[in-house]
């Protein structure tokens, strides 16, 4: 099993930039994906999640408005569009799956390095 998250860099704020969590391993089509973020020194947030079958969307307060969460099941990815970024975005942002029936995650992926700053 195996989950990759790419896209961060370095962004000044009011940039876009658009995650990538490339999957692979697992029934993709029956798992839903989350987008979390840690910054050192504190926890770990939940930022989006994409429910597998009905295509359901949750996002953190924190975000709504600015990020956007799609899948392509065809390529087993999920991504996280992201517009109108501040500097408390800057995290490392990690992409994780959980099956249908579970209430915890099952696979997390290496995190990938937002930065936003001018």
């Amino acid at each position: 099993v195996q989950l990759q998250a790419s896209g961060g860099g370095l962004v000044q704020p009011g940039g876009s930039l658009r995650l990538s969590c490339t999957t692979s391993g697992f029934d993709f089509d029956e798992y839903a994906i989350g987008w979390f973020r840690q910054t050192p020194g504190k926890e770990r947030e939940g930022v989006s999640c994409l429910t597998s079958r009905d295509g359901r969307t949750y996002y953190a307060d924190s975000v709504k408005g600015r990020f956007t969460i799609s899948r392509n099941n065809a390529k087993n990815t999920v991504y996280l569009q992201m517009i109108s970024l501040k500097p408390e975005d800057t995290a490392v942002y990690y992409c994780a799956a959980k099956w249908r029936g579970n209430s915890k995650y099952d696979y997390w992926g290496q995190g990938t390095l937002v930065t936003v700053s001018s």
